[in-house]
């Protein structure tokens, strides 16, 4: 017998204090560990109390004190990693807050997320990660982690204090929507942190190439008169950096690369052993320039959308394990940020609603395996941050998502919970949807079945 669905005010099956509660008839995938089976899971005071085929009917239950709940065949796996979110708060709450981003991370099975440091005050000091921190365990039920800047103000001149970051809890250093120019500044950032144990984040982009640029070189571009910048400006900043990860040996990882050359670069140094990892975003294999049409500024992104032949190079990247994890790169604006001519437009769009459905296309196109998918979305992203989340383990944070990968419906703007709603997939049809989500055992999001 299935359990009632809880409420706001009910007490949750499951989470800390409450009685244990058992979701079978699930189809278990955990990319960690290469699960793909008929079974179920057990929560109890918040954790992950057993799992395995042997839970799939509720009949195996016998007479525990359990409460059962039917997925219905529903995918039943580990709560997504995110690891490249802009929450805007401290700073620009009119755009997105913790509050709203959790909403919408929830309903998106985004069960623990980073934000770069980009705010307002940039969160380049150990008591503004601790801040983060404070409000993030006060407003979300969402675990929410930060990232320190690598430099003072973002500025790309002086490294920040790394260590004392690293233990006020930042996750990794970046400078968020900023390279990292100086090649000095670079070296010294990784060889001081291999100590640290913490992983460097790259925007791969050389600002001399892009600055002042709101397209990618070539034909779309000149049509409409945009200012564009070439889509070698990431590969060259790619390779500049391979060849410091080379000379310190420190990792490095890179965030949504989105060209073939940049790709082509990494794959490389993946053979040569070189310690380097990467993500893309749903946009960067999901829309090419193409998207921008008659300067329609909610495709404006950053790095900007390229070409179709890139396009299928992030999917041929996804598919050889070149590139290890996808981040859905969510960057709110309001409409005063984006409704502006494109050249002056912000750049950057929502994302974390749209993450699992967008990524699902990969698999119905077959593609990925959904296995191979999700393993982007959950295990890879938690093992570059060296988080303890994305897999199912026993006495592991029951951090789960049910989800229904065949479920059709269309993206509408009206129902995103992010409290900005500048997404280019608006009004395209979907496939693949998030039914419940789970934290900590206690269920802060479900859909009707």
């Amino acid at each position: 017998m299935s359990a009632a669905p809880p409420t706001a005010t009910s007490r949750v099956p499951g989470r800390r204090g409450g009685p244990p509660i058992a979701y079978v008839n699930a189809r278990l995938v955990d990319p960690a560990s290469g699960v793909d089976m008929r079974g179920g899971v057990v929560v109890a005071d918040g954790v992950i109390a057993d799992f395995g085929a042997h839970l799939a009917r509720a009949e195996a239950l016998g007479g525990a004190a359990v409460e059962a709940f039917d997925c219905g065949g529903a995918v039943l796996a580990p709560g997504f990693v995110d690891m490249r979110v802009q929450l805007r708060e401290p700073g620009e709450e009119h755009k997105e807050t913790f509050a709203t981003a959790a909403a919408a991370a929830a309903a998106g099975g985004v069960t623990s997320m980073v934000t770069l440091p980009n705010t307002q005050p940039v969160i380049d000091d150990p008591s503004l990660v601790e801040s983060v921190a404070r409000r993030a365990r006060e407003t979300s039920r969402v675990k929410i982690f930060a990232y320190g800047a690598l430099t003072r103000g973002l500025e790309g001149k002086e490294i920040t204090e790394l260590g004392l970051l690293a233990e006020a809890g930042a996750l990794g250093f970046t400078d968020g929507t900023h390279a990292v120019a100086s090649a000095t500044v670079l070296r010294r950032a990784l060889s001081y942190g291999r100590a640290i144990g913490r992983i460097f984040i790259q925007h791969p982009e050389e600002p001399s190439l892009t600055r002042n640029a709101s397209a990618t070189e070539g034909e779309i571009a000149t049509r409409l008169g945009l200012p564009a910048a070439p889509a070698l400006a990431e590969v060259i900043m790619v390779e500049r950096d391979l060849r410091i990860v080379e000379m310190t040996q420190s990792p490095l990882h890179f965030a949504h690369v989105s060209t073939a050359a940049a790709i082509a670069a990494i794959r490389s140094a993946k053979a040569r052993g070189l310690p380097v990892t990467c993500d893309t975003a749903p946009p960067y294999f999901a829309l090419n320039e193409l998207a921008v049409g008659d300067y329609r500024t909610f495709a404006k992104l950053s790095p900007p959308l390229r070409t179709e032949s890139d396009r299928q190079a992030v999917i041929e990247g996804l598919v050889d394990g070149t590139i290890d994890a996808i981040a859905s790169d969510h960057a709110p604006h309001d409409q005063d940020s984006k409704r502006l001519p494109y050249s002056q437009a912000a750049a950057g769009a929502i994302g974390l609603e749209t993450l699992l459905p967008i990524t699902l296309e990969l698999v119905h196109a077959k593609r990925l395996t959904l296995i191979d998918a999700l393993r982007r979305l959950t295990a890879a992203p938690a093992g570059i941050l060296k988080l303890a989340a994305g897999r199912l383990a026993r006495q592991a944070a029951a951090d789960l998502v049910l989800l229904d990968p065949e479920r059709a419906w269309k993206i509408r703007e009206a129902e995103f919970r992010s409290k900005s709603k500048n997404s280019p997939f608006d009004g395209r049809p979907a496939q693949g949807r998030v039914l419940r989500t789970l934290v900590n055992g206690e269920c802060i999001f479900m859909r009707d079945r």
